[in-house]
């Protein structure tokens, strides 16, 4: 098989921190508009803050700072865009941890450039000695060729004020992992599918965290600061859901990882369906009631879906999708504001939840929302 790379344009992980982040701003002063673009007496600019829980991101040169290898990984034909949101949001929510946004900026990664990630991605062969995938050992037998295990890799820089300056901290390096590997025996031809066992997919994730971690020590800046490196398992194509991180390892100083630990983290689509089951049956029960009474009233719904998210098999976010056949304004707003009193009165309590009423020919017509503390939803119809 050919290997294929592919260097997506993605800006999920661009937009989730501008948006996170809020009104530009400079370190130290405050979220006023006429201050966005002044340049900060400490010497460098950030996007400010909006909310405490959510990093403040590096502006160099009166831009943001993007990623120099953002989005870079091997393309399979029918790539689940999912997986890329899931693994850029569930990396920045495990690096809170190590890193709290009240003492670190958050810049996007600048050490590994895109030809580096797409030399890691590939196969290891003599023209690509560092690739962390095995070599092709010419086999097309599904249980018979090597499997491309290591599916995309994603860096993160956390940066600390040092003598008015930003200095690089912490280091945090994603690695997403294959349990299904999908393949062509020739160009353009059938799609073959090799299945990776759980276990087989935790040893090779091992390995090339090990190696990374060896690389990533000798780039200028990264001898001596934390890093940690998580692993996240990609969900197959035809999945509902991303994928979620399984593991994480923190290694203060030196090139040997630290210990595992296991992040406990999961994600479910609901209702439920043949190839998935709930993991809760009360959140399970509880969107059900939601979902039939929104469509007993609203019967011009094409679907009521969610992507459910949990920690400990206790429920983080909700993510609801709803697709209405409706057309006028007046139509739209009634519904929104009905879901909006369904959600409140069906959908749990104590967390952060959205929801999307989009058009069957997919144009977002509303959106809700609830933070996490609040009983009631902010809700926007999108006039035209």
């Amino acid at each position: 098989m050919k290997k294929k790379y592919l260097a997506l344009a993605s800006i999920c992980a661009g937009t989730l921190f501008l948006a996170a982040c809020g009104n530009l701003g400079s370190s130290g002063t405050t979220d006023s508009v006429s201050q966005a673009t002044q340049q900060s007496t400490k010497g460098y600019q950030t996007t400010g803050q909006t909310d405490d829980s959510d990093y403040q991101g590096v502006i160099e040169n009166g831009r943001y700072l993007t990623s120099k290898a953002r989005g870079v990984g091997i393309i399979q034909n029918s790539e689940n865009m999912l997986n890329l949101k899931s693994f850029e949001n569930g990396l920045t929510t495990l690096s809170k941890e190590q890193f709290p946004t009240k003492d670190y900026i958050f810049r996007e990664g600048q050490l590994l450039s895109k030809a580096t990630v797409t030399d890691w991605l590939g196969r290891k062969s003599k023209d690509n000695p560092t690739g962390l995938n095995p070599e092709d050992n010419g086999e097309k037998d599904a249980d018979k060729r090597n499997p491309i295990y290591v599916q995309q890799i994603e860096e993160q820089d956390y940066m600390q004020e040092k003598d008015g300056k930003l200095t690089l901290a912490g280091i945090t390096i994603g690695i997403g992992m294959n349990r299904k590997d999908y393949y062509q025996k020739e160009e353009y031809g059938a799609m073959y599918t090799t299945d990776i066992s759980k276990e087989k997919m935790v040893e090779e994730g091992k390995k090339a965290a090990a190696e990374v971690l060896k690389r990533v020590r000798k780039l200028d800046g990264a001898s001596d600061v934390p890093i940690m490196i998580c692993m996240y398992e990609q969900a197959p194509n035809d999945s509902l859901v991303g994928g979620s991180f399984y593991a994480y390892s923190v290694t203060d100083s030196g090139d040997t990882l630290g210990k595992w630990k296991d992040t406990d983290l999961q994600s479910s689509v609901l209702p439920a369906t043949a190839t998935s089951s709930a993991i809760n049956d009360n959140d399970e029960s509880s969107f059900e009631a939601f979902k039939n009474k929104t469509q007993s009233f609203f019967p011009n719904l094409a679907g009521v879906t969610a992507r459910a998210k949990y920690k400990d098999k206790t429920l983080q976010e909700l993510h609801v999708n709803i697709t209405t056949q409706f057309y006028s304004e007046t139509e739209i707003r009634s519904f929104t504001q009905f879901v909006a009193k369904m959600a409140k009165t069906y959908l749990p309590g104590g967390i952060p939840i959205d929801i999307t009423i989009k058009g069957s020919d997919g144009t977002v017509q509303a959106f809700l929302a609830r933070e996490t503390g609040n009983s009631s939803f902010y809700t926007h119809v999108f006039a035209e």
